[in-house]
């Protein structure tokens, strides 16, 4: 990524008279972790530098957020700038101040949370993305329109072969994520610490994390593990009759249509569910789900029984 946007960045600085210097860490969810967090923390003292200082996060997701947990706690916390690059990070990561490291045990278990003091999204970066990289950040634009957007999901319904061609309609690419970033942010905005509302934002979550934890990060990138997550928060939903059958397959066309996974077949449930039970929103034990009453209608849930979360993850696992 350096390679790629790098240079145009440390160009556009220094015509500025802006000094600085870079760090590139390897790509993927195995650099998230408190053991590189360290190494850049080393590289910060070796540079000297200060708290006035400014982080800038130039990559995707995984670079968002620890560069932000980096700069949330040196110093006792620096300035952060985040320059996502996938459509995953200018959708969900870069945006709301949520900035964690992965443990063994879970999926951003360490972290705090630290407002960037920008977010610069040029939507020219995504055009250098392989195409399941492209493809996996939809994951979480679906799940805005899904939960709070009618209009967005509409759009991309009715334009899902436009947007996920090898050669996508690049203007349709800025308006929907223009339009999914504004509802992450409006969420964010009145519920920065996630007290309440921002809960609604982990649609597809619960399940989600605990796949990529059990996997390894190396099988499912997020926006794809997102998506079955989707459809396993869909089933118990159905199952409570808070939705009917034709928004579950409404939902499973449109993902489908997108090329997101909809099942994760072959993994194993108990381990999953031993995963789930790590997971940060879980309060005095029970595991908070958030599901729809409706499109648009996202509610939360801390009483769905643990027969009714197994059979919804074996119908995911098995296929």
């Amino acid at each position: 990524m350096i390679e790629q946007h790098g240079q145009t960045v440390a160009r556009a600085l220094s015509s500025a008279g802006i000094p600085g210097a870079s760090y590139v860490i390897p790509s993927g969810e195995a650099s998230k972790t408190v053991r590189v967090a360290n190494e850049l923390y080393g590289w910060l003292a070796a540079e000297k530098a200060e708290r006035r200082d400014v982080i800038v996060a130039l990559g995707g997701g995984v670079v968002g957020d620890l560069a932000g947990h980096v700069a949330a706690t040196y110093l006792r916390g620096m300035p952060l700038v985040q320059v996502p690059t996938s459509v995953l990070a200018m959708n969900d990561a870069a945006i709301g101040g949520k900035v964690a490291v992965d443990l063994p045990a879970g999926k951003n278990l360490v972290g705090a949370f630290h407002q960037p003091t920008a977010v610069v999204a040029d939507v020219d970066t995504l055009r250098t993305l392989p195409k399941r990289s492209f493809i996996e950040g939809f994951g979480e634009i679906i799940k805005h329109g899904l939960i709070l957007d009618p209009v967005l999901l509409r759009v991309l319904e009715e334009n899902a072969a436009a947007l996920s061609s090898g050669a996508p309609d690049w203007d349709l690419v800025a308006y929907v994520t223009a339009r999914s970033a504004r509802v992450k942010a409006l969420v964010v905005s009145s519920d920065p610490k996630e007290q309440g509302l921002r809960a609604i934002l982990n649609y597809g979550h619960t399940i989600g994390h605990a796949i990529e934890q059990v996997t390894g990060y190396t099988e499912y990138l997020h926006g794809e593990a997102v998506s079955i997550g989707m459809m396993g928060a869909a089933r118990i939903g159905l199952e409570l009759g808070l939705i009917d059958e034709d928004l579950l397959h409404r939902q499973a066309d449109l993902l489908r249509a997108f090329g997101l996974p909809l099942v994760a077949p072959g993994l194993n449930v108990t381990v999953i569910l031993d995963a789930m039970q790590r997971d940060k929103k879980v309060v005095q034990g029970k595991l908070r789900f958030v599901l729809l009453e409706g499109v648009g209608r996202p509610v939360v849930r801390g009483d769905i029984s643990a027969d009714l979360v197994q059979r919804a993850v074996t119908s995911l696992v098995r296929g």
